[in-house]
């Protein structure tokens, strides 16, 4: 399998690209940074030079030239306004959409948010709704494009150790999730193909991982 991962430093993206690599797949990690290259280099992926925030899609396309699928992770991050969470968390994420329109690559995953129907709430940070915002608006364009899409959408993410072990659903309670566990579900939904065109929540449980994903 090639992917082309967005966000390719991102601590969902390094892990993924770690499980990818380790059995072989090939793999590379889009980076804004030219700092970032090394680092991503050393998971085992192929670390190219991309601004998602400036790029073109025709520049984008011949980056995801023979890939099998591509998973959007990138995110403006912690301390970056309202402005950059629409340039990157639904602008970019819908540019890479119409690149692999553009170069033929039918699976696109999405890791979106859970809570991005709450961005009206008035208890809610100014920042931080418009940060649902822009992942719900990512989520709703990438619906109208021809290709086989998929939405996760983690809880609150932690550092901790992954336990295998999982809720996922079209929709459950709110909890938080290890990056470990959603990487490793990524790599799930990679090998299941025929699951497009479903939005599922994720968050720490019970339920081995491989059966999470029958259910769906």
């Amino acid at each position: 399998m090639h992917v082309v991962i967005a966000g390719g430093h991102g601590k969902i993206a390094l892990r993924l690209e770690r499980l990818l690599s380790a059995r072989g797949d090939s793999v590379i990690g889009l980076v804004r940074n030219q700092d970032h290259l090394d680092e991503v280099a050393d998971t085992g992926a192929q670390a190219v030079l991309c601004d998602l925030e400036q790029a073109s899609v025709s520049f984008v396309a011949d980056t995801l030239d023979r890939a099998d699928t591509v998973v959007f992770a990138a995110g403006a991050g912690p301390g970056s306004g309202a402005a950059r969470k629409d340039t990157v968390d639904r602008a970019a994420a819908v540019l890479l959409a119409d690149a692999s329109v553009a170069a033929g690559v039918r699976r696109y995953l999405l890791v979106s948010s859970m809570g991005v129907d709450r961005a009206d709430d008035p208890d809610l940070d100014e920042v931080f709704a418009a940060y649902l915002r822009a992942k719900k608006a990512a989520e709703d364009e990438l619906r109208t494009k021809d290709l086989d899409w998929a939405v996760l959408r983690p809880g609150s993410l932690t550092d901790e150790q992954g336990t295998g072990l999982v809720r996922l659903a079209p929709s459950v309670a709110p909890g938080s999730i290890s990056r470990d566990d959603v990487a490793s579900v990524l790599l799930g939904l990679l090998d299941l193909p025929e699951l497009g065109g479903i939005t599922a929540e994720l968050v720490g449980g019970s339920t081995p991982i491989p059966e999470a994903l029958a259910t769906l």
